[in-house]
C-alpha cells in the first residue's frame, strides 16, 4: 500500500519534516517514491509547503495520507 506520510529530518530536538509518498513497508525515514513538500512545526505559525497538484494526483491513484498529513493537506486547502 502506498502512503503519503512525514519523513523526519533535522537535528535532535529540532524536527523538520518532508512530506513524501512511500510504500507502507519501508521504514519511516527510509526509501520513498516522491517528495511532495515540507513541514516545519517549529516556526510560528508552522510552515507547510505542498505541491497540491502532485498530492491530488497521488490520492486519485490510491495513495492513503496518514492522519497528520491529511490534516496538513486540509489546512493547505488541497483536500
Amino acid at each position: 500500500m502506498v502512503k503519503i506520510r512525514l519523513r523526519r529530518m533535522g537535528a535532535k530536538k529540532a524536527p523538520f519534516y518532508r512530506i513524501v509518498v512511500a510504500d507502507s513497508r519501508y521504514p519511516r525515514d527510509g526509501r520513498f517514491i516522491e517528495e511532495l513538500g515540507t513541514y516545519d512545526p517549529r516556526t510560528e505559525p508552522s510552515t507547510v509547503k505542498i505541491d497540491g497538484d502532485k498530492a491530488k494526483e497521488w490520492i486519485r491513484n490510491g495513495a492513503q495520507p496518514t492522519d497528520t498529513v491529511k490534516a496538513l493537506l486540509k489546512n493547505a486547502g488541497v483536500l
